[in-house]
């Protein structure tokens, strides 16, 4: 049964209030009061909007990520500013313009898994040198320093991650 409405029966500051005729008039209304209209509309707005925030946050990536795989994912980076982005900086290649690190030349060039990437990175290719401990030839080799496997696999899967997202999140001046 609907609440009656109160309808003021005198013209004083001192109202007395009556409900005559109040139940002709919640027959015409919606019974839900005002207040459950609002949060039932502000309740269908909540799913859209923390989408749109999740979706419009900078720390959001397509591939939802563990706080191990965030550390993994930054040691790559650290270990990407250190030993890669003087030629590869933003994902690009000063040396060969032909072999960025963008995922269309990594297909190209056949370097689109993690497994190939590591490889490259370890033995070398052209004129990027290797960086695996046990590289060989040692023209092929850097001379500056070694990365053991574990730090060539976390490079690997960063360069493999930034590609597949066109290398958007990176920063190269970061440390």
């Amino acid at each position: 049964m609907p609440l009656p409405t109160l309808i003021p029966s005198c013209s004083n500051r001192i109202c007395c209030f009556s409900t005559k005729g109040s139940e002709k008039q919640s027959r015409n209304r919606n019974p839900t009061p005002p207040i459950q209209k609002q949060a039932s509309f502000l309740e269908g707005l909540v799913p859209p909007l923390i989408a749109a925030f999740v979706a419009l946050s900078p720390i959001y990536t397509n591939t939802p990520v563990s706080l191990g795989q965030t550390i993994e994912i930054e040691r790559g980076a650290k270990l990407f500013r250190q030993a890669c982005i003087g030629c590869h900086d933003g994902g690009g290649n000063i040396i060969q313009p032909g072999a960025t690190l963008f995922l269309k030349d990594l297909q190209r060039n056949g370097v689109d898994s993690t497994e190939e990437i590591f490889r490259v990175t370890y033995y070398g290719k052209g004129r990027m040198p290797g960086f695996g401990e046990s590289c060989t030839p040692r023209g092929q080799c850097t001379f500056g320093e070694r990365l053991q496997d574990e730090e060539i696999k976390l490079l690997a899967e960063f360069v493999k991650l930034q590609a597949d997202q066109g290398w958007a999140n990176i920063a190269s001046t970061e440390d």
